[in-house]
């Protein structure tokens, strides 16, 4: 028997959730292949087999909690692929009683190489998987919808006002990302003087210019441009005008930073990651664009590495996407400062002695007063004002 351990998780992360067991007990595993997913608060980690066999003991469940090299479960090495698989291949040889109508079977049914994957990997009889495809043929949504309604839970009984007060309240175990966020939060107010200013930003003249260069850039570069490279852009060249924003904390010291690792927060099922784009102040628009757009992908898949999670100077987070006009961003420790970005709303404003209205954003700036003055603060957001509100600028500041 070999013991499936875990594996190391990244600098100073000692501990991980099983988020969720890609291989059932029983089940023959080839070298390379993921057996067990695990969570820690900035990334999944995916445990694959370091030889081939069966999985015979799954040690851990989904939702434990479990330390470096702890033993999640066994993988005998002995029994091989084909000898696992042997007792499944007769399964179909059984007769069906002669009156009744074959039962469908998981080789009768058409289904597209995608789902046929999906399903092997969990454990699904495609028998019993609605296919919406041309002829009933099963696609990898198909699996997934099958999935998400076979872990659903069941829906509340119709007496359930007389229903035991209990059931009324459902208690779940918090991942160890979460608990490592609100860690991290609970930290940033604790260990930092949190502080936070604000200001507009008429986002005219950005707007008009992302709309003359949006098609010509998706034609020439395959990328869409959206308004975050204007803020990086902008942000990294009010930071090199006030580097005490892009500074840290040692001690005693203060290390300031001669580059900008942009972190730029992402909220998704599994919590808040910042992952941060390096040297973003070396970049231009399209390229810090594209590099986003790489992050963002590896995000979604679940991808993101230690190096894509760590090193960050400043962060912007961008509340803007889900409606919020106004907030206070929390400080992303250790860092001393971080952007938040809102909602374009149009407001009237006072344009040369007349009433305008205009596309405006307001934006916040909240730093640590242990070595960031008030001052600062506001001249770095006025700075910034000033840039996106004359994005030609931005060209002459480089």
């Amino acid at each position: 028997m070999i013991p499936i351990t875990v594996p190391p998780l990244g600098e100073s992360i000692t501990e991980a959730t099983v988020s969720r067991w890609r291989k059932q007990e029983g089940d023959a595993v080839a070298i390379g292949d993921t057996l067990v997913e695990l969570e820690t608060d900035k990334i999944t980690v995916e445990v694959p087999a370091l030889n081939a066999g069966v999985l015979t003991k799954r040690l851990k469940q989904e939702g434990d909690v479990v330390q470096l090299a702890e033993v999640l479960g066994h993988l005998d090495e002995t029994a091989s692929v084909p000898a696992a698989a042997k007792p499944a291949a007769t399964v179909p040889a059984a007769p069906a009683p002669a009156p009744s109508a074959p039962a469908p079977t998981t080789a009768a049914k058409r289904a597209a190489p995608s789902a046929a994957r999906l399903a092997a990997e969990q454990g699904v009889n495609l028998a019993a998987v609605a296919g919406t495809g041309r002829g009933g043929v099963v696609s990898k949504p198909d699996v997934v919808a099958h999935l998400d309604a076979r872990t659903a839970p069941a829906p509340a009984p119709a007496a359930a006002a007389q229903a035991p007060a209990g059931t009324r309240e459902t208690h779940e175990k918090m991942t160890t990302r979460r608990k490592r966020i609100a860690d991290n939060l609970l930290q940033a107010q604790h260990a930092t003087a949190h502080l936070t200013t604000f200001n507009e930003i008429d986002m005219s003249a950005v707007t008009a210019l992302r709309e003359r260069m949006k098609e010509r850039v998706e034609k020439s570069h395959g990328v869409k441009l959206s308004f975050m490279p204007f803020f990086a852009k902008a942000a990294c060249q009010a930071l090199k005008a006030f580097p005490v924003v892009n500074a840290q904390i040692d001690g005693d010291a203060v290390i300031y930073k001669h580059y900008v690792n942009l972190g730029i927060a992402v909220a998704s099922d599994a919590g808040l990651v910042v992952p941060n784009i390096k040297d973003a102040d070396r970049m231009g628009l399209i390229g810090f664009q594209q590099a986003m757009g790489a992050v963002a992908k590896r995000a979604r898949d679940g991808k993101l590495t230690m190096d894509d999670l760590t090193g960050g100077s400043f962060t912007i987070t961008n509340g803007g996407v889900f409606g919020s006009l106004i907030s206070t961003p929390i400080i992303n420790y250790p860092q001393v400062a971080i952007l938040g970005l809102h909602k374009t709303q149009d407001r009237p404003v006072a344009i040369g002695g007349r009433v305008e209205v205009r596309p405006m954003m307001y934006v916040a700036l909240s730093y640590d007063h242990r070595i960031i003055d008030g001052q600062q603060a506001v001249l770095f957001l006025v700075r910034l004002k000033e840039l996106m509100e004359d994005p030609a600028a931005m060209l002459l500041d480089d």
